[in-house]
This record gives structure tokens, sequence and C-alpha cells, in this order.
């Protein structure tokens, strides 16, 4: 099978799960009539118009956003084990949205992005420093990504132990999760992925040839820096904006990439799209599962992806414990 028919048969295995979610919930429909209310095209069938349709928009985009975050941070770093949950974005974008909940709980939703997107890019800056400081290697970069993380990570568990009143509000929140989300998160994060998607493209091939050595790449007329700052700023607003959606979700950005790469091998040409599709389908996959399993009950998405992308994340070490 040839690389674009796998990218067709992905998109359309996404389709599929995407429209099987819709049958997913704690009010039981059958099917003739889920399919009637979606094709009517009125806002006035609650369940599916106002609550389980804009929940399968949102984790299209949200996963979408996490797995081309992660295959630009990789692509950036050159190391099989960055992502934007280990290199300290997602905490840091938690972190700043946590604050903002738990401190300005009047504040207007539409602020949340916005604040979440700066404590994503806090998170990058305080990396870039540290690493300005220590030359790191590939491999010390990543354990100053988590180093990073675990410190953000302890700040949100300050707050929410300093402000219990307001502790369900962000716990929801922090666990991940497309519960009570709805058309108005939606314009937000298609927004950044419409925008970032035709500059990862544009990236593309040319972290390819970064792959090949800051010396080769500047020889065939790519400048690395550039290039760098360019797709962790990208980076960091995908993973940024996903997180202030859906909170934190883990391991998808590090799964994705790694499954793309498994199908499509290295060429960003293929991993770009391919990462965006698979992000989006273990989202879409996990959001469906939690409020499907158990109905009325609903667990946490992030919760599912944790229980796939842990077990990775051990079998990654073990694979690259030599390098």
């Amino acid at each position: 099978m040839s690389l674009t028919a796998k990218l067709m048969a992905l998109l359309t295995l996404l389709m599929v799960f995407s429209f099987a979610t819709l049958f997913a919930g704690a009010a039981q429909m059958p099917s003739g009539q889920v399919i009637d209310h979606l094709f009517a095209f009125s806002n006035t069938d609650f369940v599916i118009h106002q609550y389980r349709l804009p929940r399968m928009v949102l984790a299209i985009g949200v996963g979408a956003g996490l797995g081309l975050s992660g295959v630009l941070v990789q692509g950036v770093i050159r190391n099989p084990l960055a992502s934007p949950d280990l290199m300290g974005i997602s905490a840091g974008a938690g972190l700043a949205a946590t604050a903002c909940l738990v401190l300005f709980p009047n504040a207007p939703v539409s602020l949340l992005p916005f604040v979440a997107m700066f404590g994503g890019l806090f998170a990058a800056g305080l990396i870039a420093v540290l690493a300005y400081w220590s030359k790191p290697t590939a491999a010390r970069l990543a354990l100053i990504g988590i180093a990073v993380s675990a410190f953000l990570a302890s700040g949100i568990d300050f707050l929410l132990i300093v402000n219990p009143v307001e502790i369900n509000t962000a716990m929801v929140w922090l666990t991940g999760s497309l519960w009570g989300r709805n058309w108005q998160q939606v314009p937000y994060i298609w927004f950044i992925l419409l925008l970032l998607l035709p500059l990862a493209f544009w990236l593309a091939w040319r972290l390819d040839v970064m792959g090949l050595g800051d010396e080769s790449a500047t020889t065939l007329g790519v400048a690395p820096k550039k290039i760098q700052i360019w797709a962790l700023i990208a980076a960091v607003l995908l993973a940024s904006v996903s997180v202030s959606v859906a909170g934190t979700i883990s391991f998808v950005g590090l799964l994705a990439p790694h499954l793309a790469r498994l199908l499509f091998g290295h060429n960003h040409k293929f991993l770009v799209p391919s990462a965006a599709i698979l992000g989006a389908l273990l989202v879409v996959c996990a959001d469906g599962l939690a409020r499907g399993i158990q109905p009325p009950i609903e667990l946490p998405a992030g919760v599912l992806t944790s229980v796939i992308g842990a077990p990775y994340f051990i079998f990654l070490l073990y694979r690259y414990r030599g390098w």
C-alpha cells in the first residue's frame, strides 16, 4: 500500500470512529434517531447538536493539535522521547490555566486559551534558558524538560491545596476531559490548527534536512536556528490551546508521532498529516470510550490515554536505553 493510500485509510478510519462516538453516551438513542437528528440541521436537539457533535469536533481538533505539536517537538529536538508533556509545555499551560480557574473563577472562558498560551511559552522559555546554560545533548534536554514539567506540576498541586473550594472545577479540567465543552470552544482550537497547519507543512522538508545535522542543513540552505524557533513556537501554541480546551490529555503528543513513524517512516511530508490524524483518532476514541464504557458515569479521556501511553513510554525507555 502506498503512503498516500495509507494516509487516506487513516483519514477514513478517523471519520468512521468520529461518527461512531455520536452513538455513545448516557442518553440511549436508536441509531435511526441519531442519524435523523444529525442531518436535520436543527439546533433544537440538545444531545446531538449541543453535546455530542461539538465534543466530536473538539476531540478531532485537540488530538490533531497535540499530535502535530509532538511531531514538531521531536523533529526539532531529534529526540524520540520528546513530547509536549515531557518537555513541560503542557504543564506550563496547565499551571497558567489552573491559576486562572482557581484564583479568578469569574474570569470569562474566552480568556483561558490566551492564559494557557502564555503558560506554555513561559515553560518553553524556561527550558530554553536552562538549555543555553548547560549546553545539553538531546538526552539531557529531555531530562531538563521532565524536571521543568515536574516543577510546574508541583505548582499546580500547591494551587489546589491552598484553594480547596475551587478544586472541583480545576480537577475535572486537569484530568483531561471534554465533559461540559460546547461550540464555544471550537473556534479557539480550530483557528490555531488551521493557521499553523500550513506552517507545519512548510517546515516538513526542512526538518528532514535538519535530521542530517546542523552543518549539513546550513550547507543545503536551511537555517537551523530559524527553523527551530518557528517549529517550537508552533508546537507551544498548538499544545497550549489544546490544553486550554480539553485539559492535560497525556501521551497523545508522544504516541501519535511514534505511530506515524511506524506507518510512514521519517519523511515529515507524511509525518505531519499522519501524526495529526493519529492524534485526533486517539482523542476521539478515548472520549468516546470515556462516556460509553459505563454510562452515565464518565471517565476522563486523559485517564484512558495514560493507560495506553504509560506502558508505551516504558517500552520507549527500554528501546532507547543505550541512546
